[in-house]
């Protein structure tokens, strides 16, 4: 379709609520819209803190047709983009996405789209960007505006802190873009003030609508673990039929209490990341498309899910926090039609949960062990974070998190991500790739391909071994390569992904460096424990669960009238949490376990680890998920099970069969 850049003839604000009838139909703007897209028209980055449904979207999709350049769009939710670009091209709306679910065919089509200038919108995840080849040809556009949903992200206090969110940040500057917009459903005043300093967003740019909802009917119902199934089936027997999601912490539960209902009469299916990426699919099509489908789902369901006739959310497990209850809630009601929405508060659930939280906190050894590794080697280096992560093993996440604080604290610096091998499959024959280009450019391509290495299928590149051997800087041959799998004459295959490093200063204190990281680690620790203990203060609040909640993000406002305590619902304290003591018995299972001489079980800690269910890079590459033992200890509390396994450990058990002990 054909868009105008805004002129001072046509005022900015006539042209926003033109193209809001004429493209996407809407005679006015929901709330907080116009002011975002109003500041970004002018030439001002914004932070938009709506609620989740409360029309996000909107606030760069429609600026982007009227900004001169390309709006790219950054989002972790592949869902998300694919609904919004079907209705966007439904519209006429020139966008695309580029993510790993295309086939090769649409993405170069994608690419064509992007080199002749004709798409306004891109959408892409966050992975996206530790593609060299991919910044490159972004660098090469003129991008009028950024956005990047769930922006608190780049808070390390939030809730869901990713550390490639703080490069973000560092590329919009880099590139020079001149707006930024960020947006979340989830800040509190603290994760919002983070947001701003990152993407450099001025005070009198945040636009919050209030996380207000007042269809929404919000229950907490306090109950022993014993009495949950029997609650869950008793709502669905009174309350009205209407597409429902039942939220659960763990895949095995999730599984179970589908089966319940399913058993019972009730379309119910489960949904986790554990399940097949095609029977996911079908799950969350049928339930799109059902008028009364149940899903029994952990927190990978929903993200990005566009429904709006979600007549219940039912929490069987408590939510990890107040940050992710209101995401998961707010995906009910879209309608703006009554739906109720329900925790079942138990607190034996505040054991998994904790146990998540200290099972991914490395130890002050892991933590040295990783700062030596890195710190070692040399002035510039790159390295693989999978196999500092199996190495010592520790999440990915630990690494990429420790890393990001490393920067922070001016110890490292950052020179990119980048590919160590490329496979390349021919599309034409060399002659006619060749023959395109001009004398010198095909005596280059000639010199690269020369080094290619023919396997069965693919042909490699090394591409540090290519450079030295034929003088050729990387950046110049990786940019011939990209350009070659744009064009079609190549399909690419990258493979060996590193992050290269620059060493900026060699801390005063090796030990006092490792010191600080740990206990950043354990302040995190402690601020995941506190968000548990949030939910246990929301759920026995004696007052309006609507008000107690919105106050957390920092918005007074008198009680609601239509909650459980509005209504009249006695407040209930939670029952104490039951505690299985653990004895003699025990502690013979986990010498049992430990005589076994797992390489991944080498250490009390890895060993409590595995026996609370919590996997880990090791105990995933033996494939022990599936040992009798794994999870057995998942309703103790991790430092119980701690003390246990140490009193279990001997002498016999202590060899060196792990690089660093997590």
């Amino acid at each position: 379709m054909q868009t105008r850049p805004s002129t001072d003839a046509e005022p900015l604000a006539e042209q926003a609520s033109q193209t809001l009838r004429q493209v996407f139909g809407f005679d006015r703007f929901h709330a907080g819209q116009e002011a975002v897209v109003s500041r970004l028209l002018s030439g001002r980055s914004s932070l938009a803190i709506f609620p989740t449904g409360g029309g996000k979207s909107l606030c760069y999709q429609l600026p982007s047709l009227l900004l001169d350049g390309l709006t790219v769009v950054i989002s972790p939710l592949i869902a998300l983009m694919k609904d919004q670009l079907d209705f966007l091209v439904s519209r006429g709306v020139p966008a695309a996405r580029l993510d790993s679910s295309l086939t090769r065919d649409e993405t170069l089509e994608v690419h064509d789209a992007l080199n002749a200038g004709r798409l306004k919108l891109l959408y892409i995840s966050p992975e996206r960007l530790g593609s060299e080849r991919f910044l490159r040809s972004l660098g090469r556009r003129k991008i009028a505006l950024l956005a990047v949903d769930e922006a608190h992200c780049i808070s390390e206090w939030g809730h869901n802190f990713r550390p490639d969110y703080l490069k973000i940040a560092r590329l919009a500057k880099q590139l020079k873009i001149q707006r930024v917009l960020a947006l979340t459903a989830t800040a509190t005043p603290q994760v919002a003030r983070d947001i701003a300093e990152g993407f450099a967003v001025a005070q009198d740019d945040i636009v919050q609508t209030g996380f207000y909802r007042p269809n929404l009917k919000l229950y907490v119902t306090p109950c022993e673990p014993t009495e949950k199934d029997r609650l869950l089936l008793s709502r669905f027997r009174e309350r009205p039929p209407g597409p429902t999601i039942v939220y659960v912490t763990l895949q095995r539960t999730a599984e179970k209490v589908a089966e319940l209902l399913s058993s019972n009469g009730f379309d119910a299916r489960a949904y986790h990341a554990g399940m097949e990426t095609e029977d996911r699919n079908e799950v969350q099509e049928s339930f799109m498309a059902s008028d009364r489908m149940i899903v029994v789902a952990t927190i990978a369901f929903g993200m990005g899910i566009d429904k709006a006739n979600i007549r219940n959310v039912y929490h069987y497990n408590l939510p990890k926090g107040l940050e992710s209850y209101v995401q998961e809630i707010g995906r009910a009601g879209r309608d703006g039609k009554a739906s109720v929405c329900e925790m079942l508060a138990c607190a034996d659930d505040v054991i998994t949960l904790e146990n998540f939280s200290y099972g991914d906190t490395p130890t002050r050894e892991a933590v040295a062990g990783l700062v030596g590794d890195v710190l070692g080697r040399g002035e510039r280096f790159d390295v693989s974070e999978y196999r500092l992560s199996i190495r010592h093993d520790v999440r990915p996440l630990v690494v990429k998190t420790l890393f990001t604080y490393l920067e922070l604290e001016d110890i490292l610096q950052s020179t990119g991500p980048f590919y160590s091998e490329y496979k390349f499959q021919p599309q034409k024959s060399s002659r006619e790739i060749f023959g395109r280009f001009d004398r010198d450019r095909a005596d280059f391509l000639r010199g690269v391909f020369r080094h290619a290495v023919k396997g069965r299928t693919w042909f490699s590149l090394d591409i540090e071994k290519v450079g030295r051997e034929t003088g050729q800087p990387r950046e110049r041959i990786v940019a011939a390569i990209g350009y070659l799998e744009e064009t079609g004459d190549l399909i690419v295959q990258a493979a060996g992904v590193r992050h290269g490093y620059q060493l900026r200063n060699r801390p005063s204190s090796l030990p006092e460096l490792c010191d600080r990281l740990s206990q950043r680690f354990h302040q995190r620790e402690q601020q995941d424990i506190a968000r548990i203990q949030r939910v246990i203060s929301y759920a026995q609040s004696e007052s309006c669960w609507t008000r107690h909640l919105l106050a957390y993000f920092g918005e007074e406002r008198a009680a609601c009238g239509h909650c459980g305590q509005c209504e009249g619902q006695p407040p209930r304290p939670l029952a104490p949490a039951r505690r299985v003591p653990l004895a003699e018995r025990e502690k013979a299972e986990v010498q049992r376990l430990f005589a076994e001489r797992h390489e991944s079980i080498a250490s009390p800690r890895q060993a409590t680890r595995f026996l609370c269910g919590l996997s880990s890079p090791a105990t995933t590459r033996a494939r022990l998920r599936a040992h009798p033992m794994f999870g057995a200890f998942a309703s103790s509390p991790f430092h119980e099970v701690l003390a246990l396994a140490k009193s279990a450990w001997t002498k016999d058990n202590d060899r060196p069969l792990t690089d660093a002990r997590s």
